[in-house]
């Protein structure tokens, strides 16, 4: 059953005052009624999804523009917080990956390690026959050859992970096939941090998030913003936050406001200058590394050169691409995203929904979270829409 639609004066007011806190040095004219198709298009995706609640970010020459809709908790009724704001933590799910392939790169243009490492170079409790046939831009570009989506349900520590990664072997030849994989990210984030050589969600607090700006995105949400924290939902409609796992922060753990992943997307576009590694570390992100169907491959990020149809990226997230191994070609050279091009990743855990896009050399980005889980599809659907508002 969905719920209804329900946007406060306080959510619409948000969005307002978003769209120009940002000002930049020459500012275009939005998008003429942005507010009002926002909305529309919001309450639509609500309507679809029961979503009780819902933070759209755009960004484009006119400046940012941040809405919120909804409940972040819907059980707490008019209580202060229940509203869904720019202080609204949500889960990341795969989206969190962005921020461990950065890690990753700053890792990599400091020295500390290289994209050709075998992982058992930095971590050798995972040397095996498989995985010392893999390198770590194999573990960022999901083409480990056949990595599965999930640990098996027995492995529930790290020592069971290592003794998993020691006895794994590959389907098919690294490089050849592309396979969705929260193993392999998972075991890139440890890579970096031990060639960093500290605890994880310290590292990319203090080399990625925090030198970008983003102080509201957390792997570990402190007591003084627990009670920011939306309450997830399941497709259901039970609640559900999500619980610890094997290498969860590394893979899927992050929380973040609508605001920070809307910065996040700026950054890659190059809007936002942090640090000079950092930059470089941003910048090799989406730089294809392989093609598989009409998808191009970067670290983590994924993207579709122009037009970038509905159909193309809508093939490129259905569950064949994420459930199982599709054909991959090696690029050789790399290929950086071509003007237009449409940069794109999904996140959701059990209970929530993410999307983060931007149009490559365009300055137009868009984020989207909401606090129930739904089909990628209906998540696309409300992509597109807000794509076409801002003509992306």
């Amino acid at each position: 059953m969905t719920r209804p639609f329900a946007p406060t004066r306080r959510a619409v007011a948000a969005g307002l005052l978003a769209t120009a806190a940002l000002p930049r040095a020459s500012l275009a004219a939005p998008p003429p009624d942005l507010e009002a198709q926002v909305a529309a298009a919001a309450r639509g995706f609500m309507d679809r999804t029961g979503a009780p609640g819902l933070a759209i970010g755009l960004v484009g020459p006119w400046g940012r523009h941040v809405a919120f809709f909804g409940m972040a908790d819907p059980a707490q009724g008019a209580a202060a917080g229940a509203a869904v704001g720019p202080d609204t933590l949500f889960e990341l799910g795969s989206l969190s990956k962005l921020v461990t392939a950065a890690l990753a790169a700053v890792a990599v243009g400091e020295g500390a390690m290289r994209w050709e490492d075998a992982p058992g170079r930095h971590v050798p409790e995972v040397r095996g026959p498989g995985t010392d046939r893999l390198t770590l831009l194999h573990l960022a570009t999901h083409c480990t050859g056949g990595m599965p989506l999930q640990f098996p349900a027995a492995v529930r520590s790290w020592e069971d992970a290592a003794a998993w990664y020691r006895a794994w072997t590959p389907p098919a030849p690294p490089g050849t096939v592309r396979a969705y994989a929260n193993p392999s990210i998972g075991l890139l984030g440890v890579v970096a941090a031990r060639a960093l050589g500290g605890a994880f969600p310290t590292l990319a607090r203090d080399r990625v998030l925090r030198p970008l700006g983003l102080e509201s995105s957390f792997h570990e949400v402190p007591a003084a913003r627990r009670a920011a924290y939306a309450q997830g939902h399941m497709r259901d409609g039970r609640p559900i936050r999500l619980a610890p796992g094997p290498l969860d922060l590394e893979a899927y753990g992050l929380r973040a406001t609508a605001p920070d992943l809307l910065r996040l997307v700026e950054a890659q576009m190059g809007l936002i200058s942090p640090p000079v590694p950092l930059r470089a570390a941003l910048d090799a992100l989406p730089v294809g590394r392989y093609r598989s169907g009409a998808l191009t491959q970067g670290a983590i990020w994924e993207w579709y050169p122009a037009p970038a149809s509905p159909q193309a990226v809508a093939a490129g997230s259905a569950d064949g691409m994420v459930l199982g191994p599709n054909p991959a070609e090696a690029l050789s050279p790399p290929i950086a995203p071509p003007p237009g091009a449409f940069v794109n990743k999904t996140g959701a855990t059990n209970g929530f929904g993410g999307y983060a896009a931007y149009a490559a050399g365009r300055g137009l980005g868009l984020v989207i979270l909401a606090n129930r889980n739904h089909p990628t599809p209906e998540r696309l659907k409300l992509a597109f829409e807000l794509r076409a508002i801002i003509g992306a």
